[in-house]
């Protein structure tokens, strides 16, 4: 992973010196329940994410904090990936959501954080990561072409939710995204 920062009992600490300017500056770790309320407002100011209720990323941040990863700048959340382990599927990462405030943009972030998810000890075993995109979300389209070369791994698509049969015509179809198999990054505490 050759823009990552170096992760240590899930915190990023020891920055790479390929990282883009201002990239040291940031922490990235699981997130806790005190966290909640500014991811909420982060997802919001990230048009075109789907926003969730603020109980459910609170949620995210204690049943899940394990798949997830809050990114910190100045003491202030800046990044956000949200995501979980199928049922039935031990070998698969699926990555619900991310979120990247203006103000940290281009520094790698999303990779950054995924790095440090599928790092940790509670991830280990993970050799697939799934996602869904509608057709018209450039900005993750690029992200997921970008990780699977990083990943060097595969991409894969197929429709997944569809708009009118899954979401009665109110939202776009889901693309089902795959990309695997990879090695992941060694497991750390």
């Amino acid at each position: 992973m050759p823009d990552e920062a170096t992760t240590t009992s899930g915190t990023d600490i020891v920055p790479d010196r390929s990282l883009p300017a201002g990239a040291a500056d940031i922490q990235i770790a699981a997130p806790g329940p005190e966290d909640a309320a500014e991811i909420h407002a982060l997802i919001a100011a990230c048009p075109p994410l789907d926003t969730n209720s603020l109980y459910a990323n609170l949620i995210q941040c204690t049943h899940f904090a394990d798949s997830c990863a809050v990114a910190r700048m100045g003491g202030k959340v800046v990044g956000w990936i949200s995501g979980h382990r199928p049922p039935e599927k031990d070998d698969t990462y699926f990555l619900w959501q991310v979120a990247v405030h203006p103000d940290a943009r281009g520094k790698s972030l999303p990779k950054r954080m995924l790095g440090n998810i599928l790092a940790r000890q509670a991830q280990g075993g993970i050799s697939w990561l799934e996602t869904s995109i509608t057709r018209t979300n450039d900005a993750s389209w690029g992200l997921f072409r970008s990780v699977s070369g990083w990943l060097s791994a595969p991409l894969r698509e197929e429709p997944w939710f569809d708009r009118q049969t899954h979401f009665g015509g109110q939202h776009d179809t889901e693309f089902l995204v795959t990309i695997g198999p990879f090695e992941a990054p060694a497991a750390s505490g």
